[in-house]
């Protein structure tokens, strides 16, 4: 099986948010450093896919990926990280996911079909993909760069038009993603019950 890669995707500019997600510290360090550690459990290396502009903000012990693929929000940071390791699968996570775990991870890798483009967790009030926590083999750049090429840079549609395998997560908060302040007092409030 191809090697494992981990990428916090944390490039975006957070701007319903108000301020940088992956900053946000929802488990006593930021967002962006919790995934990063959930990750390198499992993964070969990890990255942090961010804009060149955000580096001096990152933590010491995070290793930066500058998105070379420019304005195409988190498919760029996905695209980038399938160029700088061609040969690798890749672990994505968002930085805005404040309730992944190990085993929601663990539950992902488990479920990995090496032989399919991805594979992803599926959200189960919709039923759609969900492309911000899942593992993208080497095979998905070709499919993904014809979506940009053809002016499509959404990863959940690039995911509903290839062969992916999809699991349904343990509970619908594992891939609940917090872009709003009232969203980030109600995940506070549901981190601090458990």
């Amino acid at each position: 099986m191809t090697r494992l890669y981990g990428l916090v995707l944390a490039g975006g500019k957070s701007t319903r948010m108000g301020r940088d997600k992956g900053s946000i510290d929802y488990h006593g360090v930021s967002q962006r450093v919790f995934a990063s550690r959930l990750l390198s459990a499992f993964c070969d290396a990890v990255f942090v896919s961010c804009r060149q502009e955000q580096v001096p903000t990152l933590e010491a012990e995070l290793q930066p990926l500058i998105d070379v693929f420019e304005n195409l929000g988190p498919t760029g940071g996905i695209l980038t990280a399938l160029h700088f390791k061609p040969d690798a699968a890749w672990l994505v996570v968002a930085c805005d996911l404040p309730f992944i775990s190990d085993r929601s991870l663990r539950l992902l890798i488990e479920a990995r079909d090496p032989s399919k483009v991805a594979t992803a967790y599926q959200n189960p009030n919709n039923h759609l993909p969900e492309p911000l926590i899942a593992i993208y083999e080497p095979r998905s750049k070709v499919g993904l760069l014809e979506a940009v090429q053809n002016g499509k840079n959404c990863p959940r549609k690039f995911l509903l038009n290839s062969d992916c395998k999809l699991i349904l997560p343990e509970t619908p908060e594992v891939i609940a993603n917090i872009n709003t302040p009232d969203e980030y007092r109600a995940a506070i409030s549901k981190l601090t019950a458990l």
